[in-house]
């Protein structure tokens, strides 16, 4: 088992009606609000009339208009922008992932003298960030949970993950009837998201087996509940089980104690979603197995194949190659049976940039170097998503 530093400093508010104690928890941080947001949806659903209610002698100030894939470029430098001249005391995001993962880079270029691009990238120390208490409302990334999110400069096509421990939210209110309105695809992106989140640290170099344990039960209840929302929008104990999922699968503590494996199916979809501004996790679950057939060795298949027999029920009297085969044809199977696009054609996405987008890959996220479960050059990555056309 591998040595480890665990800490999650953030509050988890969870189920029916939380947002009530939004009043009571505010008080805690400042009068003086930034109030984050993306399109129309929490207004659609009430959750905006809602906020403004519940905080009627708060000066909020709104940034609106966030977008999937959250950019640097309006929306990061305009929140900077607005905290350092209003002097907001503490940023309140209503929203899904995107919308906290904006937020967070708020957060912490609010408190940096110079460009906030320093602090994504690495180039500056995070040594600080307001405090951001969230309402969130799409079971996915797990923003709401961990310590860092993911940021889109168009210009150059990156898409940069940017992490501190300053960024941990302070206070997440989770009330899984507000996914109930999520559309169909968006609810099974967030899906798939999580379950990458899993896998990702499922494929590592040194497992152990309460860690194997605790991630092979939530990608179980991923499978089963995201059909059951499949079938019922409303079904609160699925949506419910979903999110608490979606929650944990980020934080850490799922995986504890494992080697990081260099997250290689987010690595080549930072790209996708970079340069043609695709949904993230619909871009996961058309790599995953392709990823999978790639990297299918005698290293590899005695893990696949676990994975297959203790969460997809796939025979363990079969030969391992076997079953470990079986695995990524249920798992292909899997996201289809959820309505998602299999290919890369199916989401816009043509060969004419495949080499490009897999060179960016190989320069900027890493995925060749020593701890990677599999390491993957650049041909390795052109060939995966040649493969995902």
């Amino acid at each position: 088992m591998q040595n480890f530093e665990y800490c999650t400093p953030t509050r988890i508010i969870f189920g029916k009606g939380v947002v009530e104690k939004l009043p009571e928890t505010m008080k805690l941080f400042g009068k003086r609000v930034l109030m984050t947001y993306g399109g129309g949806s929490i207004k659609r659903i009430g959750l905006y009339d809602k906020v403004k209610e519940l905080l009627p002698d708060y000066e909020i100030y709104e940034l609106s208009g966030i977008e999937p894939n959250p950019k640097y470029n309006p929306s990061v430098l305009d929140g900077v922008r607005i905290c350092k001249e209003k002097k907001i005391d503490v940023i309140l995001a209503v929203g899904g992932g995107s919308v906290l993962d904006c937020s967070k880079a708020i957060a912490g270029g609010a408190l940096y003298d110079g460009e906030t691009w320093d602090l994504i990238t690495g180039k500056a120390e995070t040594t600080g960030a307001l405090p951001i208490v969230d309402i969130i409302t799409m079971a996915a990334t797990g923003s709401e949970y961990d310590s860092g999110g993911v940021i889109s400069r168009k210009e150059t096509n990156d898409k940069i993950p940017y992490q501190s421990m300053h960024l941990f939210p302070k206070v997440s209110f989770i009330d899984p009837t507000y996914t109930f309105s999520v559309p169909k695809h968006q609810m099974v992106s967030g899906v798939a998201d999580a379950m990458n989140h899993i896998w990702e640290d499922y494929f590592n170099l040194d497992p152990n087996g309460l860690a194997d344990g605790m991630m092979e039960s939530a990608l179980r209840s991923l499978i089963r509940n995201g059909l059951k929302a499949v079938e019922n929008p409303e079904d609160y104990e699925a949506r419910a089980e979903i999110f608490l999922d979606a929650t944990l699968a980020c934080n850490g503590i799922l995986a504890i104690g494992e080697q990081f494996s260099g997250w290689p199916m987010h690595g080549m979809e930072h790209a996708l979603s970079a340069y043609y501004d695709i949904t993230h996790g619909i871009g996961l679950a058309i790599l995953t197995p392709r990823w999978m057939t790639h990297i299918l060795s005698e290293k590899t298949e005695g893990r696949i194949a676990q994975y297959g027999v203790n969460v997809l029920g796939i025979d363990s009297s079969l030969p391992v190659r076997e079953q470990a085969e079986k695995t990524i044809e249920e798992t292909y199977k899997f996201f289809e049976s959820l309505g998602i696009p299999m290919h890369l054609r199916d989401v816009g996405i043509d060969e004419s940039r495949l080499q490009e987008m897999a060179h960016h890959v190989a320069v900027n996220e890493g995925l060749d170097r020593p701890g990677v479960y599999v390491p993957l050059t650049e041909q390795d990555i052109f060939e995966i998503y040649k493969a995902s056309l």
